[in-house]
């Protein structure tokens, strides 16, 4: 039995794995889902991967962490703190080592989506004295994130976005190296933010394998069943 940390990226909550989970526990597997101190202004991503590792416990060798979307950034740290048999990045910013996430941004312009990187400061609030964020505008944050989902679908996970702090994205990844794991980059093509040939090109620089998939930046809500076989496939 395979452990699967799935761990949601940012203004979002575990809420957002609810459609994958079942598919994986009925295949025999455990699944958490924890929820990450987003809009704590005084937690890094050293602290977000802390309270993952803190939800493994006991488990034993046998974890495939999943990272979605700004999670990329938490999921690489947790290997160094714990042992972890296999890595996905979905749809993720996969972190550089050394450099803080808003570096890395001004260093590889490409790494985020046009889509995204010309309208998302317009469509959140002034950061708070915790650099919290809110989406307002949420029909920008339905056509970035939800693009492919159904209304419903896409309604119900706006009701879910939850304040950010960009407290996390200023900080050096402390890491020195690429964790040494076996790693999966899932790629999404129509994704609106996180470029996919970016994407593509970060995984083949740390030697992960790639899995393509069609749609947006959300696909485990809007094709659940497809990112469940890709995680069944590792796991």
């Amino acid at each position: 039995m395979t452990t699967f940390a799935l761990v949601h990226g940012a203004w979002h909550d575990a809420w957002c794995w609810e459609r994958v989970a079942p598919l994986l526990e009925r295949a025999g597997h455990e699944v958490l889902a924890p929820q990450l101190p987003s809009d704590d202004g005084t937690a890094d991503f050293d602290a977000y991967a802390d309270l993952v590792c803190d939800a493994l416990g006991g488990c034993d060798d046998d974890v495939v962490v999943v990272a979605h979307s700004l999670a990329g950034a938490t999921g690489a740290l947790i290997p160094d703190r714990r042992p972890v048999r296999h890595l996905v990045y979905l749809c993720a910013a996969v972190p550089a080592a050394g450099l803080s996430l808003l570096d890395q941004w001004q260093a590889e312009p490409d790494m985020v989506s046009p889509e995204f990187g010309s309208g998302w400061l317009q469509g959140l609030t002034e950061p708070d004295d915790q650099l919290r964020t809110t989406w307002v505008d949420l029909e920008f944050a339905r056509n970035v994130f939800y693009a492919d989902c159904d209304d419903a679908t896409a309604t119900a996970a706006i009701d879910h976005l939850r304040p950010q702090s960009g407290y996390p994205w200023t900080l050096p990844c402390s890491l020195s190296e690429h964790p040494s794991v076996g790693c999966t980059s899932v790629v999404c093509n129509e994704d609106l933010v996180v470029n996919p040939s970016w994407s593509k090109r970060v995984a083949r620089r740390i030697d992960a394998d790639i899995v393509e998939l069609p749609g947006s930046h959300s696909p485990f809500l809007s094709q659940p069943s497809a990112v469940a076989d890709v995680l069944l496939r590792v796991g």
